[in-house]
């Protein structure tokens, strides 16, 4: 099957489901949740070689099998254009161009082909200030290293099957925030209150 058609397939099946962990097991099994993390295509950006190789030997104890991998933001572009892969797990800080350099030109609808393509930022860094800048450029999910394989699929999980619509507000583009209140209450049966979003 050509590349293109069996990422088109894939995203379909990203964009599955959108129950809450509560109810995951209502919607997905753990079979096809495993399937369905077998199938994703994973781009690795990471200046450091040693870390794309940890990261790849995670991947593959998670049960992803179409891993690539770019040593910096220029070959991750071009990557991400031709692989077009299901999601990016990005380092913060490269040569040339760094994470949110990259993410900010990825996040571009109408400049860039895929615009909403999940990004997992995977770094040594776990200032506040980065994690706010990570969610404002619009990242899917923010990790620190060192990672363990759990939290890893843990975050494929979340983003298999809670897939985030992606939504333009303002100069922000990327998946829809997510409601720190208004979601907690909905959750508990209790009077609709204004959602708080992570995004101010």
């Amino acid at each position: 099957m050509p590349r293109q058609e069996q990422t088109r397939e894939s995203r379909g099946r990203l964009g599955a489901g959108d129950g809450t962990c509560a109810n995951l097991s209502a919607k997905h099994t753990k079979k096809q949740i495993e399937n369905m993390i077998q199938s994703l295509c994973v781009l690795v950006v990471d200046d450091n070689q040693y870390m794309r190789k940890m990261i790849r030997n995670l991947l593959v104890n998670c049960g992803v099998k179409d891993i690539y991998e770019a040593a910096d933001g220029i070959a991750a572009l071009d990557a991400i254009r031709t692989m077009a892969p299901d999601i990016v797990i990005l380092d913060w800080e490269m040569p040339m161009l760094s994470g949110p350099e990259l993410v900010r030109i990825v996040r571009s609808p109408g400049v860039f082909p895929t615009p909403d393509i999940p990004i997992i930022i995977l770094t040594g860094h776990c200032e506040r200030w980065r994690v706010v800048e990570a969610v404002r450029l619009g990242v899917n999910e923010y990790l620190t290293k060192p990672v363990s394989a759990k939290a890893l699929y843990d975050r494929f999980v979340s983003i298999i099957t809670q897939p985030r619509p992606s939504v333009q507000l303002g100069d922000y583009y990327g998946p829809e925030p997510r409601k720190l209140v208004a979601d907690a209450v909905d959750d508990a049966g209790l009077a609709a209150t204004p959602a708080v979003a992570v995004l101010d």
